[in-house]
């Protein structure tokens, strides 16, 4: 075993081989291992089953260590990229009629192929193809992955038999089985559709048009929810951040004839400025990207300070967004109550109660919603 392999100039990966000394948790279609490497010692390492294959003790496996490297967050897993000397078995019914030919990832080294909801041989496809629009579906617009729980939870403690799914963007981790909040959620959701690259739902679509409307018609959702998967990419630039494509989501919602709900992204915990009271994030995404109207969804009981700061920072909104105060009473317990550890670049409900609750707060407003149809445009 060589301590790296040789890189070709000008490579985008760290390349490394490994062995497996012991198998870690494991959840949906992901496993974390221990890998020794030469050179880089003992390192936390992810593999797709799916994907690679799944390595036991013993394997060597050969890692992609860029993201472990540089010590990022969500990202800063080793990943295994082959199991060299025991390949998985070639997918069932590859090249068939049937199997599916919507690729993700594409033309990278790890493309996967999936049937997509929206294909010609797929037995959805008539019902999304004469599909026109979502009814008036509610759809909860937040631009990180981990609104997500907290949106279900302001749902479900206000009406608790309302079906939920899940359109994941493309903006973050492409797997869906990156995530764990997804396996923690499993059964309180009627399904998880990954659109674009994003792999890996229950159902799979092309856009997040075909993604909403399998949503709304597949799933039979009262209310759906669209974020990015785990992880975010912001550069500290107006515009350079993953969650500029929330505003491009609010735009599909409108298209498609839903009730666009954004889930505003407030902070008085975050140290960086641009995020305190209402994130800039939130406020280009809906202010500036989303052109159909926004319900912007504020919570009541911030406290003064914070609450006056919110009202400040909402008030440059463009006409076409609402702005609607929500009263949060029982949010924080809905919130405490859920199977998943809430958390927000590294910050859980006790530390920044304003982010989830806000979450929460649009959660309960598109619950709402479902009791009084379309609101006039």
């Amino acid at each position: 075993m060589t301590d790296a392999l040789s890189s070709a100039p000008g490579s985008r990966i760290r390349w490394r081989r490994g062995r497996v000394t012991q198998l870690g948790r494991s959840w949906r279609d992901a496993q974390e291992m221990t890998v020794e490497v030469p050179g880089d010692g003992t390192l936390k390492a992810l593999a797709h089953p799916s994907v690679v294959g799944s390595p036991e003790v013993g394997d060597d496996v050969l890692l992609n260590t860029t993201a472990w490297a540089q010590r990022l967050g969500t990202g800063g897993y080793a990943l295994v990229v082959a199991v060299p000397d025991r390949l998985p078995a070639d997918p069932a019914g590859l090249g068939t009629p049937g199997a599916g030919h919507l690729v993700k990832g594409r033309y990278t080294p790890l493309q996967v192929t999936v049937q997509g909801v929206d294909e010609q041989e797929t037995e959805h496809h008539d019902l999304i193809a004469e599909a026109e629009d979502i009814g008036g579906m509610p759809v909860v617009v937040a631009d990180l992955h981990s609104a997500l729980p907290a949106v279900l939870a302001g749902v479900q403690a206000t009406d608790p038999a309302l079906r939920v799914a899940y359109v994941m963007t493309d903006g973050g981790a492409l797997p869906a089985a990156f995530s764990r909040t997804l396996d923690a959620l499993a059964g309180s959701l009627a399904g998880v559709v990954t659109v674009g690259q994003a792999f890996g739902g229950d159902l799979e679509a092309v856009t997040v048009h075909t993604g909403l409307l399998a949503a709304r018609h597949v799933l039979q959702a009262d209310v759906t929810i669209v974020t990015q998967g785990p992880g975010n990419l912001g550069t500290g630039t107006p515009w350079g951040f993953s969650g500029v494509a929330a505003g491009e989501a609010c735009n599909a919602v409108h298209v498609l004839g839903g009730q666009t709900v954004g889930a505003l992204r407030i902070s008085d915990a975050d140290p960086r400025p641009r995020h305190r009271g209402v994130s800039h994030h939130s406020l280009t995404a809906f202010g500036r990207v989303a052109l159909g109207g926004v319900a912007l969804v504020a919570p009541r009981g911030l406290g003064s300070e914070l609450g006056s700061q919110v009202e400040e920072d909402l008030a440059g909104q463009p006409q076409r967004n609402r702005i609607e105060w929500v009263d949060t009473e029982g949010l924080e317990a809905a919130l405490s109550a859920l199977p998943v550890r809430l958390s927000t670049m590294g910050r859980g409900l006790e530390e920044d109660r304003a982010y989830f609750l806000a979450a929460a707060a649009a959660g309960r407003y598109a619950a709402q919603l479902t009791l009084f149809g379309p609101l006039p445009a």
